[in-house]
């Protein structure tokens, strides 16, 4: 059974920066790309950041400039690096190891930006 954990998350005052890390356990295969999602409360999930397993990147424009998603196939960990962080950016993070026909998920981390 596959298990995607997350951690890293925490408190920090806008223009800080924090690391996620998300390792996936399991008999893991046919993984295409790693992402990072967040939900925000009262808000839908949204994608923050793709990694493909080429190493092709893509962000939304919120937070552009400011996260960089990396991988680590080795340790099956994805990781986002968060830099600069905005108040906005308080949510729930979760990670996804997406697959052709389905997803494995964390089950998120609490990031919350102070002002």
């Amino acid at each position: 059974q596959v298990q995607l954990v997350e951690s890293g998350g925490g408190l920090v005052q806008a223009g800080g920066s924090l690391r996620l890390s998300c390792t996936a356990s399991g008999r893991i295969s046919n993984i295409i790309a790693k992402a990072w999602y967040r939900q925000a409360p009262g808000k839908q999930r949204e994608l923050v950041a793709t990694i493909t397993n080429g190493g092709i990147t893509h962000y939304a424009d919120a937070v552009k400039g400011r996260f960089t998603i990396s991988r680590d196939d080795a340790k099956n960990t994805v990781y986002l690096q968060m830099n600069s962080l905005k108040p906005e950016d308080t949510a729930v993070y979760y990670c996804a190891f997406r697959r052709i026909d389905n997803d494995y998920w964390g089950q998120g981390t609490q990031v919350t930006v102070s002002s």
